[in-house]
């Protein structure tokens, strides 16, 4: 399949608030239509979840004092990453852990960049999935139209460097177009090809928009051979087995 694409950002939305609906300022602002995919920054999804903590009222413990020391980072900061993480994968120059929602990444993807006032970091969604059938439904009741969506966050690559937008959550698309056992053009039969399709979304959406344009969300348009109507696996698909993966 192939085609055009359009990157639409949508402008006019208020800064978001813990108890926002998202889903209606969304359905507000956006002119949508069947088929079109919604991009939404995981922030302002962090944001309306109430997922934001204040650096000072967290007390640090032993254990996130000892690596802060070592990592030269803020214990109160390391304290939050501990609670929000299943397990330490490496505590080595960076903090990467596998977070309460199976995520593997850097410092629980805590994050205060756009957080708001000084001291401030976001948390990520507790179900990033979660959130994103919640905001399809949501914006798919509020607007009549057929769509999915997609919860980005940048995350860093070990082999590349810089970061690229991944999809943490999404609903009503099938994150993976698993490519093996069938042909390439010149009949040899694919045995490793999987297409990330909702990370390619994520990163897409991310070339309209910058980190300070408050600009959060972005219609992917073009798509709607691959919107369907179940909400599908989720990103968790996205995720390799921990016997494949080189960091744990």
């Amino acid at each position: 399949m192939s085609g055009a694409l359009e990157l639409i950002p949508v402008p006019g939305l208020p800064e978001i608030a813990e108890g926002d609906d998202l889903a209606a300022l969304i359905a507000e602002a956006a002119r949508l239509a069947d088929g079109d995919v919604v991009a939404v920054a995981q922030k302002v999804v962090s944001k309306a979840e109430g997922r934001r903590r204040l650096l000072a009222e967290v007390a640090a413990g032993e254990r996130a004092r000892e690596l802060a020391a070592g990592l030269d980072k803020d214990p109160a900061l390391v304290e939050l990453v501990l609670a929000e993480s299943r397990r330490i994968v490496r505590a080595e120059r960076v903090l990467i852990v596998e977070t309460t929602s199976g995520l593997v990444c850097a410092n629980a993807g805590i994050d205060s960049s756009n957080a708001g006032a000084g001291g401030e970091v976001l948390l990520l969604p507790a179900d990033p999935d979660a959130s994103a059938r919640r905001l399809r439904a949501a914006i798919e009741a509020a607007t009549g139209a057929h769509i999915a969506v997609v919860i980005t966050d940048s995350f860093g690559r070990p082999w590349r460097v810089g970061q690229s937008e991944v999809a943490i959550g999404c609903a009503g698309i099938d994150p993976l177009d698993d490519w093996r056992g069938r042909p390439d053009r010149d009949g040899r039969v694919l045995a490793a090809t999987e297409i990330a399709i909702a990370d390619e979304i994520a990163a897409a959406s991310d070339l309209v928009r910058d980190k300070a344009a408050g600009l959060p969300v972005v219609i992917v348009r073009g798509l709607g051979e691959r919107v369907i109507a179940e909400d599908g696996p989720g990103a968790v698909a996205l995720r390799r087995a921990e016997a494949e993966d080189l960091f744990r």
